[in-house]
């Protein structure tokens, strides 16, 4: 069974920093891409940002590209957000996602497993 859990969510003032944090278990996590989604109240769920099965390459959306950065720990399972510079319109539940495949996209084609997802309040 394949678990991943968010943590780190919580309520921060515009300009702060946050570092969310995803344990994954259940599957050999060294081998596949993760992501980070988000979804704003009354919006659709939105890529943030990716990250290989090496950690080589990354991919962020262009709304927090300079301010977020996506890494990981692959000996310890995790994966994570750090999150500076944050905005009242990061504001949002975000979601961690494990991909079928190693390399990355864009997009959620290809996300095998979500978590349950962790709310962030920016507030201004």
């Amino acid at each position: 069974q394949v678990q991943l859990v968010e943590s780190g969510g919580g309520l921060v003032q515009a300009g702060g920093s946050l570092r969310l944090s995803c344990a994954a278990s259940g599957r050999t996590f060294s081998s596949y891409a993760m992501g980070w989604f988000r979804q704003a109240p009354g919006k659709e769920r939105e890529f943030v940002a990716a990250l290989s099965s090496t950690a080589v390459n990354t991919y962020y959306a262009d709304s927090v590209k300079g301010r977020f950065a996506i890494s990981r720990d692959n000996s310890k399972n995790t994966v994570y957000l750090q999150m500076n510079s944050l905005k009242p319109e990061d504001t949002a539940v975000y979601y961690c996602a494990s991909y079928a495949f190693s390399w990355i996209v864009r997009t959620d084609y290809g996300v095998a497993y979500w978590g349950q997802g962790t709310l962030v309040t920016v507030s201004s």
